[in-house]
């Protein structure tokens, strides 16, 4: 095993995101239909790294701690980034996305069932190719695994549920950016957001102005504002309430930028400034680098056949879903492309995965601030709660 320490991990994160970004220079079709750059040097990344497996049988193992932090500052940058009236406007959107959502669950597990039926695969293993890895993502398929290996004898429930997440988590990253692409042309959609993007700014150093005090400035915000999210998560965790860390800290940021400027008026506040924009953007790009990477594909070889079905029904399901349910639900205007870009790799992925679509879409077709508060808020919260318990609920059917 060659082990690389955080700071080697974070060379090679950032050697990822520049083969990402000059792919997508030099690819037509990858700079055509919005793909990521983090998925794009991730994904090749992760093959290169499997190669190198198979050929000397020596795993490359990256050290990844500061890969989670990442993850805090970025979703906390989102936070400071949402102003109440975008709250107040996207409640409605909140609400109708939230709702397709929870739909998608279910259909989500009956595509698992029914493909399970077909294949010969036994029914729970419909469930665990369905919400549990895809909408769950990794950390869902682990946790439900153990219930998966004792009471319905599943025993490569945890190869099974890491395979769905793993692809999941690579095709929803694909897949956004066609999604919008698609229904942006065809509706001749523009954006109604005279704002610059808050994450996916164009970073050529004539459109992109970052000073030394502003930059400073935005970091001692995010850390303040981190803190505060890191003291939320153990309060409400006192009353039994358990959520991924980084929703506390949005909460954190929602919670400063629309209190702290109205309080002392003359404060330097980030929000809307380039430099809180380009440290959102480095923040999620070097967690998706990381995540891709990293990525352990010569385990899923066995798993590869009936997976590849599973997710080939997934895919052209939440396709089919997103362009014709999500999409009209939400308005049929250049937010609801954008949100549905971003449900596509949500449904299939994660949530980071989801601002990674947005984010190449916005930085390509112009700002939708609606977008980076109702996605992330129904990707990192609601969807938890709402699959854990749709996951008991045809559990229960299935006995």
């Amino acid at each position: 095993m060659i082990e690389l320490d955080g700071r080697q991990t974070l060379i090679v994160a950032i050697l990822v995101l520049f083969l990402g970004k000059k792919l997508n220079e030099r690819v037509p079709f990858l700079r055509e239909y919005n793909i990521p750059e983090p998925v794009t040097g991730g994904v090749l990344a992760s093959l290169i790294f499997g190669a190198w497996y198979v050929i000397t049988n020596s795993e490359v193992y990256f050290q990844l701690t500061f890969r989670d932090t990442l993850l805090l500052m970025f979703f906390t940058t989102i936070g400071l980034s949402s102003k109440l009236s975008t709250l107040v406007e996207g409640g409605k959107s909140l609400a109708i996305l939230l709702v397709c959502a929870i739909a998608y669950l279910f259909l989500q597990n009956f595509t698992g069932l029914t493909v399970a039926l077909l294949t010969g695969l036994d029914k729970p293993v419909g469930i665990i190719g369905g919400s549990v890895s895809l909408s769950g993502g990794h950390g869902t398929a682990i946790a439900w695994s153990e219930i998966f290996i004792k009471d319905y004898g599943i025993s490569n429930a945890s190869e099974i549920g890491i395979a769905c997440a793993t692809f999941g988590l690579i095709l929803g990253g694909v897949i956004g950016g066609p999604i919008a692409k698609y229904l942006i042309n065809k509706n001749q959609l523009e954006p109604s957001s005279t704002e610059e993007p808050t994450v996916g700014v164009k970073h050529e150093k004539k459109k992109l102005s970052v000073n030394y005090f502003d930059f400073l400035n935005s970091l001692l915000v995010i850390a303040v504002a981190m803190g505060l999210g890191i003291s939320i998560d153990l309060l409400v965790a006192q009353f039994g309430i358990k959520l991924p860390m980084f929703v506390s800290c949005l909460f954190a940021g929602i919670l400063l930028t629309n209190s702290v400027p109205l309080i002392f008026k003359r404060i330097n506040w980030p929000t809307g400034s380039a430099s809180l924009a380009l440290i959102s953007d480095l923040s999620l790009g070097l967690f998706l680098a990381m995540s891709l990477m990293s990525l352990q594909l010569w385990t899923l070889v066995d798993l590869a056949g009936p997976i590849i079905i599973l997710l080939i029904c997934q895919v052209l399901v939440i396709v089919l879903f997103a362009i014709f349910v999500v999409f009209r639900l939400m308005g049929k205007d250049y937010d609801a492309a954008v949100i549905t870009s971003g449900y596509a790799g949500l449904g299939l992925g994660a949530t980071p995965t989801a601002i990674a679509n947005m984010t190449a879409v916005t930085k390509k077709f112009g700002a939708s601030p609606k977008a980076f508060i109702v996605v992330p808020l129904v990707g990192a919260f609601f969807i938890d709660i709402s699959n854990a318990l749709i996951i008991k609920f045809l559990l229960g059917l299935i006995q």
